[in-house]
């Protein structure tokens, strides 16, 4: 079981006032160390298959030959993506070029795209050397160092990004907590209160003075905290033990409510060390409680198949670690895992996704070129 969800507030973004802060990070968010099988596909190539999944601008499909492939579309504008009207078992032809990583699929041209028009050729032309460094730092492993080149784009785009920046009005910015929605109402004083700090906050952020600007969203919280509170009351032990619906002896109990309002203690103290560990002592007490999935329940989420005698093997070693680990037996349970794992992963490895980034899109008899 995972660490119990810690409670957060509305977590304000740029993105939540209006303003489009863009950064290298948020597109690279199914960025993965997953490589494709260079033997079996040529560089460029056109795959023929069946829509299996879509996700924006990437879709998944299998093949006529048999095997996965992953198509990043990023290369097409937001238009042509539409006028596609990708969905789920389509016939599709695509072709492309094949990448070996989830990250190459990220280009400048990609980041690019999410840049303002006003940005001048010189800028531009910064921005395209320190992104390749940061790209070239990523394949290294460099992350600190990443982190740097990072901040040194974003002191390029934030002052276009503050320039063309039009702010929510503060009625719409608090709307977005869904207070209405729980027909919880703002005292007048506080609101007042608020939309004053607000003004201040958005005249800060637009001067570019960030940790004042922090400062004074600060403020905004501490005066709005007693109706997040109320939009979003905590969960009791009583509660949460009622949701997992598990079979667990009275006895139980009291050791497990006391960690449980510790933890909880320790999420509102900010005590990050003394959470993770409380948090840990309580799945510890609580795992032997939950029951595995069925083998067969397990087994029907591969969409490969797998050879009779290895399925047999596969369900021997399934029960024997589920059983271990339910009587406590870790270290022999993780042997049978790791058993298991050594039949399954050559069906991982043979079935992995090929990675194409999609020049051209033929779908329902009509074709897309990419504008890149």
């Amino acid at each position: 079981m995972k660490k119990t969800t810690k409670k957060s507030w509305m977590i304000v973004s740029a993105l939540t006032i209006g303003m489009a802060v863009f950064t290298p990070y948020q597109a690279e968010a199914t960025t993965t160390t997953k490589t494709t099988n260079e033997i079996t596909v040529k560089a460029e190539q056109q795959i023929k298959g069946t829509i299996k999944s879509v996700y924006g601008d990437s879709i998944s499909i299998k093949g006529k030959d048999g095997k996965n492939y992953y198509i990043d579309l990023q290369k097409f504008s937001d238009k042509q993506l539409e006028k596609m009207n990708l969905v789920e078992g389509q016939e599709i032809s695509v072709e492309g070029s094949l990448v070996q990583d989830y990250s190459d699929f990220y280009t400048f041209d990609t980041y690019k795209k999410s840049l303002p028009k006003e940005i001048t050729k010189e800028d531009l032309a910064k921005l395209e050397k320190l992104f390749n460094q940061m790209k070239k730092l990523e394949k290294e492993e460099k992350y600190d160092e990443v982190e740097k080149v990072n901040l040194e784009m974003d002191k390029i785009t934030k002052p276009y990004i503050l320039t063309s920046w039009v702010p929510i009005s503060f009625e719409e910015f608090i709307e977005e907590y869904g207070f209405s929605e729980k027909n919880i109402v703002i005292k007048e004083k506080d609101k007042k209160q608020l939309k004053d700090i607000y003004k201040q906050w958005i005249k800060l952020e637009k001067s570019n003075k960030e940790e004042d600007a922090q400062e004074k969203f600060d403020e905004f919280q501490k005066v709005l905290q007693p109706y997040l509170d109320a939009l979003n009351p905590p969960i009791t032990f009583e509660e949460y033990i009622s949701d997992l619906e598990l079979d667990i002896p009275v006895e139980a109990m009291p050791k497990l409510k006391t960690l449980y309002n510790d933890a909880k203690k320790a999420d509102t103290d900010k005590n990050e060390q003394l959470s993770d560990k409380l948090w840990g002592e309580f799945n510890e007490l609580l795992d032997p409680y939950f029951k595995p999935i069925s083998f067969e329940d397990f087994f029907s989420n591969f969409d490969f198949e797998i050879k009779s005698n290895d399925q047999k093997e596969l369900k021997k070693l399934y029960e024997e670690a589920t059983a271990l680990a339910k009587k406590g037996d870790y270290e022999k349970s993780n042997a049978k895992w790791d058993a298991f794992d050594k039949i399954l992963n050559p069906y991982y490895e043979a079935n992995k996704e090929i990675l194409i980034s999609a020049s051209k899109v033929t779908i329902n008899g009509k074709v897309y070129t990419s504008k890149h």
